[in-house]
């Protein structure tokens, strides 16, 4: 009866999984596949009445100027809305667990589906806008709610959080699907409504789940999940890859009064080893201190230029290829980029756990800062091959720039305040992307679709960004190397003492 009971709560917890991963693909963060959509919604007519009697636009596939700046602003609001919902999502998920934001999550994507379907007949609001901006809030609420299925199975929870990241990553390659059935005409006129009208079933499935199988009581709250990633310690202390022998807890918690246990502070202390020393650096300080503190303003500038640049390329990707190139070629390399994205998001996840893991977290900012620049200067070069590369670059840069930044707000302000912290981060850095309308508006009127001019910018920014978080690194690593050796100069005195 125990056995099969054992293998019935398996079949559920592989089911729960499996689950979990299909909507992820499917709703988690599509909005990010916006380049792929944008050539869709130019075909259906979204936005025509912007342009002009007078302008040529009106008889090819090209949006106008200002029918160009209302789709990307679609895409910016849907970039702020995002990230700024992140904070939300953690809260709520730490005070009613993963069941009620999942459902709200669902509740959200459903009007968000049913709005879409019928945006060209809304006329209270901007249906388009409306719509998109509501599937870009539930996209984190049926994310971050099943994060806590890292635990289903302990040993397996770094692995677990791949796939359901990797599954994230993946979900913008929806609208790319979409696009590639709606230009091939695989699937006989299936219009914007229609599509909307088929995915209604997503965040019906969702629901359903949430209602039967997903757990409700038992889970991790951000900041455990983060634990659990980063040490590789379970929630009660111990590895979750190895088999603990219960006789022998008893001598091995309580290793400290730090209430932790022996392989906690191991852990820690390889942790702080291996980072450079910035492992723990702000754990002992207030959320306030940690706000105020250099270690958080300097990421958190760093973050936003990361961002902004990203979700601006995103947006305006197919009109700076064809202003470098030509309309053809600009096309092929916006396809090229729709399909690099969510496969390179894919295959980087085993390089960055790799990276991370073997490498100080000053190295790491190095190496961030340093390809990012790189990505830079090759999207202002007119060289195919420049723009090829430096879209490879950015889609395997992506995932590791996220992952980065959660790491080194884990190790430097520590695991009870991390969910406020990076989501404090990624909520600022959402309201930073309201920017990028303005930087479009630069590039279409005072540079005539020029990009160079804001590119070269923002690449500016980015070295002095990175560059001056890495200084302030350095500065403190050196502080600390000097704070250990006068402590141990003074050890030394005190054994050297006649007694």
């Amino acid at each position: 009866m125990l056995s099969q009971e054992m293998e019935t709560s398996l079949f559920r917890r592989i089911l729960q999984l499996v689950c979990a991963i299909i909507w992820c693909l499917l709703s988690a963060g599509p909005v990010f596949g916006f380049a792929a959509l944008k050539p869709v919604l130019i075909s259906e007519g979204v936005y025509k009445e912007y342009c002009s009697l007078n302008d040529n636009f009106l008889e090819i596939d090209e949006p106008c100027p200002e029918q160009d700046l209302k789709l990307n602003f679609i895409f910016t609001i849907a970039a702020v809305v995002t990230n700024v919902t992140f904070i939300l999502v953690g809260t709520i998920l730490d005070h009613y667990g993963p069941r009620v934001t999942g459902i709200i999550g669902s509740i959200f994507l459903f009007c968000a589906s049913l709005i879409l379907r019928k945006s060209d007949t809304i006329t209270i609001v901007d249906g388009y806008l409306f719509g998109y901006t509501l599937l870009a809030f539930a996209g984190p609420f049926v994310f971050i709610s099943c994060l806590q299925l890292s635990n289903s199975f302990p040993r397996q929870s770094g692995l677990i959080l791949a796939l359901l990241t990797g599954a994230f990553d993946a979900s913008c390659a929806l609208f790319l699907i979409y696009r590639i059935i709606y230009q091939g005409n695989y699937i006989k006129n299936l219009t914007f409504e229609k599509f909307f009208t088929f995915y209604l079933i997503v965040p019906i499935f969702i629901f359903v789940c949430q209602m039967t199988i997903m757990p409700h009581s038992s889970y991790k709250t951000i900041n455990t999940i983060a634990k659990i990633s980063e040490e590789q310690i379970d929630e009660n202390g111990f590895p979750i890859d190895e088999e603990i022998d219960p006789n022998e807890t008893t001598s091995l918690i309580q290793a400290s009064q730090s209430n932790k246990t022996t392989f906690e502070l191991q852990r820690e202390f390889e942790l702080a080893t291996s980072s450079g020393g910035v492992f723990g650096v702000c754990h002992n300080l207030s959320l306030m201190e940690q706000f105020k503190s250099s270690w958080f303003i300097l990421m958190c500038a760093f973050t936003a230029i990361q961002m902004l640049r990203i979700n601006y390329f995103v947006a305006t990707i197919r009109s700076q290829e064809e202003y470098l190139f030509n309309p053809e070629i600009g096309l092929k390399i916006n396809r090229f980029f729709d399909l690099a994205l969510p496969i390179g998001g894919i295959i980087s996840i085993p390089f960055i756990g790799i990276l991370l893991d073997h490498f100080q977290t000053l190295t790491v900012l190095n190496i961030l800062t340093v390809i990012s620049v790189i990505i830079g200067i090759l999207g202002i070069l007119k060289l195919q091959i420049c723009a090829y590369s430096g879209i490879i670059l950015l889609v395997l840069y992506r995932p590791f720039y996220y992952t980065t930044v959660s790491d080194y707000c884990s190790k430097v302000f520590g695991f009870h305040t991390f969910g406020t912290i990076y989501g404090s981060i990624i909520c600022f850095c959402g309201f930073t992307n309201l920017l990028q309308t303005l930087l479009d508006h630069i590039t279409h009127f005072t540079f005539k679709m020029n990009p160079i001019p804001v590119n070269i910018a923002l690449t500016a920014i980015t070295g002095v960004a990175g560059f001056s978080l890495i200084a302030f690194i350095i500065s403190q690593e050196r502080e600390i190397i000097k704070r250990q050796m006068i402590l141990e100069a003074e050890n030394a005195v005190i054994i050297d003492m006649p007694h």
